[in-house]
């Protein structure tokens, strides 16, 4: 349920792992397009999509899943599914491939999808880790994990996406994985920004290192393990997120460190989301109601929302009192 970059690739890897695959557009002329073509231009042109079926009508999409993945931006997450939900089956596991926190309400994108259907948290599974979504079009080996308190319906995911370049692996804390899913879009925005700026790795291996700090110190005070932290949906997610010129919060980010404007980064991400650009405020509010410090989540949040310039963000980060690590 979603065709945009993370959707139309996610598709690709179920269709190569022999699972019958309907992608729902939201725009008509996508889904034309991606029926008759079986591609998606607008996003990635060189993927093949040969065997997916694809309609814009969200009930004849959702008809008889018993895999619905929800590959919406976590903002819009909510309206779509309040949309969908008469047609989604009363068993069928729902997998969100969002990373987020959403806006206002603080909830983890498995939350919003409960609060949303009324499905028991068993039914609900997310997947997370280093997926770029043009490196797995293109067939690059990735790795990632599905987490889901159901440990059976994670693998079933599991089995349902497995090919021979992507290696999905099972976890059953959802927490962990959502929380480093969110969170590391924030840091990449850090790390885009000190890019812009003209600094180098010593600097971006700091921010990646001192963000997973405050990755697991977030995520433990939720009930995450800090394991699944040190692992594909944590550090695995976080260094391709920080250092890739794919990764949109990066690239969005490098605009602001050389002194673009919000509309200028937006542009130079060709309109696609950059999740931390929200995420960060959302991020920020959840942390500060459990007590936890975030000191770059603050900083992305005042540059992007408050306008403070990137030099004084800097400053202030590295003002702060020394202490212990």
């Amino acid at each position: 349920m979603g065709a945009g970059s993370w959707g139309t690739a996610f598709a690709k890897v179920l269709n190569d792992a022999g699972t019958e695959v309907t992608m729902w557009a939201r725009r008509p002329e996508v889904a034309r397009v991606l029926a008759t073509e079986h591609r998606n231009p607008d996003y990635l042109p060189d993927a093949r999509l040969d065997g997916v079926r694809a309609t814009d009508d969200c009930l004849a999409a959702l008809d008889g899943a018993q895999i619905v993945v929800l590959a919406v931006p976590s903002q819009s997450l909510r309206g779509n599914l309040e949309n969908w939900l008469p047609a989604i089956g009363p068993d069928a596991t729902l997998l969100s491939l969002a990373k987020g926190i959403e806006t206002g309400t603080l909830l983890r994108m498995s939350e919003v999808i409960a609060e949303v259907t009324g499905a028991d948290p068993d039914r609900i599974a997310v997947l997370s880790g280093p997926n770029l979504a043009r490196e797995i079009a293109a067939e690059q080996p990735a790795a990632s994990v599905i987490a889901c308190g159901d440990y059976a319906r994670a693998e079933a995911v599991q089995n349902s996406c497995a090919t021979g370049y992507f290696r999905p692996y099972t976890n059953t804390d959802v927490v962990g994985c959502e929380i480093g899913g969110a969170c590391k879009n924030v840091i990449a925005l850090a790390c885009g920004i000190a890019s812009g700026m003209g600094l180098g790795d010593n600097t971006v291996a700091s921010l990646i290192t001192r963000g997973l700090a405050e990755i697991i110190r977030l995520g433990v005070a939720l009930g995450a393990n800090p394991v699944t932290l040190a692992g594909l949906a944590g550090v695995g997610d976080l260094v391709a997120t920080c250092t890739s010129p794919l990764s949109r919060n990066r690239s969005f980010g490098h605009v602001l460190g050389t002194g673009g404007s919000m509309e200028a980064a937006q542009q130079a991400t060709h309109g696609q989301v950059a999740e931390g650009v929200k995420s960060c405020t959302s991020i920020r509010a959840l942390a500060e109601r459990h007590g936890v410090e975030m000191p770059l989540t603050t900083s992305v949040h005042q540059v992007c929302h408050e306008g403070l310039s990137v030099a004084d963000a800097v400053g202030r980060l590295l003002g702060r009192s020394m202490k212990p690590e």
